[in-house]
């Protein structure tokens, strides 16, 4: 089996806030699947989406309550292409209202930094070289 796509669903406390948080970082929506109540953020086109649920809509889909800013209930870590690109998003996350949550990561092979968004969601943001990888 495998998968084509994935969508990762996310409760927020503001839609609007969020496309504008996410767009700065310079990622699309796709308005198919966005209105006031949701918006799907094209992570990578045709592949992986990030679905940010207005947290009364998020709750139509689980019988479970939503885990406040404050915990972690997941981590999501995305490759970019270069450390610069790995700085260059966190840097821009910070400066339009996410924060730092960790110290950069330099491994050798893999370099990575992180952010937390507007509502408390942890992104690791990596860069790795798998030719750089120590042997085993």
């Amino acid at each position: 089996m495998q998968i084509n796509q994935i969508y990762v669903n996310l409760p927020v406390k503001d839609v609007q806030k969020t496309r504008a948080f996410w767009t700065k970082l310079g990622f699309s929506v796709n308005e198919q699947f966005s209105d006031e109540k949701a918006i799907c953020v094209v992570l990578k086109e045709d592949h992986i989406y990030a679905m940010f649920l207005k947290e009364e809509f998020f709750n139509t889909f689980t019988n479970r309550p939503i885990a406040k800013g404050d915990t972690t209930q997941t981590l999501l870590a995305i490759g970019v292409n270069s450390r610069d690109e790995v700085d260059t998003m966190v840097k821009t996350a910070i400066e339009n209202g996410g924060s730092k949550y960790s110290e950069p990561q330099d491994h050798g092979w893999m370099y990575q930094n992180a952010f937390s968004d507007l509502n408390g969601h942890q992104w690791e943001v990596m860069f790795a070289e798998i030719s750089q990888f120590p042997a085993q």
